[in-house]
């Protein structure tokens, strides 16, 4: 542009008897040249102005989505209040015509906003309107969910009020999910608390269960008589087991393989620590905002466990049977929350052979379809839970236990929403 006006005084700053003519032949050439630069910034206005409708549009789908099912009249006023309401300044001759709502399918919203942008600079040469149009479309209560909480409960959660915080995050999301579902049963959760061990409600998984591995319990609870040279020993009766469950045999113990076969099966271990039991998959969400406040630290740190239950409560094989068959229509998450490094698991004390299987839990979850949060509070290690997440946004560090009702907000408002499909 400087370039430009410097031409210009050039021609314009020759002799009298050049100027009338350079006069002449500046008025033709000023023409084009305003028009251009006029069409240039006019469509870059018009392009703002779409972006800001596109916008609108979206945000009218969702909140429509939200009220349905609605009749056609009550789409074509509420659409038009909400769309308007979130439009804001906009330069463009938008009436009430030029906005169609349909539901082509089932479930399917589709909205589609047509107006005009009058050019604020290339109207002066003529240019006529320029068209801007949007469209979106959204899908409602047809997408279903399946949460598995797969909640640290180890003795250092205890420290920084993390405990605390926990509970107000996790039940805060559950308000979210709740509200999010059009119809119960769209949207179930399951809560696994772990720490070295997890643990079932023997009242509901008892010891007759044809999934459970009982050598290594018979073995820690047995009334033995006699010399150390010469005992008898006879195990205990198996009713007093309190339900803890340790690591399967590797490499089962980063699968969900049906628990066919004793190297299959889930070996039952005395609880050393306090720990809530877990819940499997249901809508019931005062007995899983409880079961959120039952949750005491105590132990030590196996993530593996902690994660290949929330896997095993996404599945319909035993022993946790309630979650169904993958399909379309639903999505299946993990949010994995801990605190600190692995510590202990069934085999040993090393963290980095604990890291490793956890890191083969992870990989076998993601390749089932399952996709997973991570969030690491103040210690843990941090590289682990970034290469677990499902994605590099999906993973979360923590620095102040104050900080998890945001973190867990976040993704609830991520797993309520109702994508846009196009």
């Amino acid at each position: 542009m400087r370039s430009l006006l410097s031409t210009l005084r050039q021609f314009w700053s020759g002799s009298r008897s050049r100027a009338g003519n350079v006069a002449i032949i500046f008025a033709i050439a000023i023409v084009p040249i305003v028009g251009s630069i006029g069409a240039a910034v006019d469509y870059s206005m018009a392009n703002s102005n779409r972006s800001s409708m596109q916008k609108a549009l979206d945000a009218t789908a969702l909140a429509l989505a939200k009220l349905m099912p609605l009749s056609q009249a009550q789409l074509d006023t509420k659409g038009w209040e909400i769309f308007t309401a979130s439009l804001g300044t906009l330069k463009v001759n938008l009436p009430k015509s030029g906005l169609v709502i349909t539901t082509p399918t089932v479930g399917k919203i589709h909205l589609v906003a047509t107006g005009y942008y009058t050019p604020q600079i290339s109207g002066m040469v003529g240019a006529n309107n320029f068209p801007v149009a949007a469209t979106s479309e959204v899908q409602w209560g047809m997408k279903k969910l399946e949460l598995a909480l797969a909640l640290d409960n180890t003795g250092s959660m205890s420290s920084n009020n993390k405990m605390t915080e926990l509970k107000k995050a996790a039940k805060n999301l559950l308000t979210t999910l709740q509200k999010s579902a059009m119809k119960d049963g769209d949207v179930k959760v399951s809560i696994i608390p772990f720490h070295r061990e997890v643990r079932v409600d023997t009242s509901v998984y008892p010891y007759s269960g044809s999934w459970l591995k009982w050598d290594e319990w018979e073995n820690s609870n047995q009334t033995c008589t006699g010399n150390w040279w010469n005992q008898t020993c006879t195990p205990k009766d198996k009713k007093t087991w309190n339900g803890c469950l340790a690591d399967r045999d590797q490499p089962n113990d980063a699968s969900d393989n049906a628990p066919a076969g004793n190297a299959n099966k889930f070996p039952a271990k005395q609880c050393s620590y306090s720990l809530a039991t877990l819940m499997p998959l249901n809508y019931g969400w005062t007995a899983l905002a409880n079961k959120i406040d039952s949750m005491q630290p105590d132990g030590n740190t196996n993530v593996s466990i902690g994660l290949a239950w929330a896997w095993h409560s996404l599945t319909t094989g035993e022993p946790l049977t309630e979650a169904a068959a993958p399909a379309n229509d639903l999505s299946k998450y993990i949010i994995l929350m801990t605190d600190g490094e692995n510590t202990q698991n069934r085999w040993t004390s090393n963290s980095n052979s604990i890291d490793a299987r956890t890191a083969a839990t992870c990989t076998a979850v993601k390749a089932a379809g399952i996709k997973i949060y991570t969030i690491r509070v103040i210690d843990g290690d941090a590289t682990l839970l970034r290469n677990c997440a499902s994605d590099p946004s999906m993973y979360f560090d923590v620095q102040t236990a104050s900080q998890l009702s945001a973190v867990f907000n976040s993704i609830g408002a991520t797993l309520a929403q109702l994508h846009l499909s196009q």
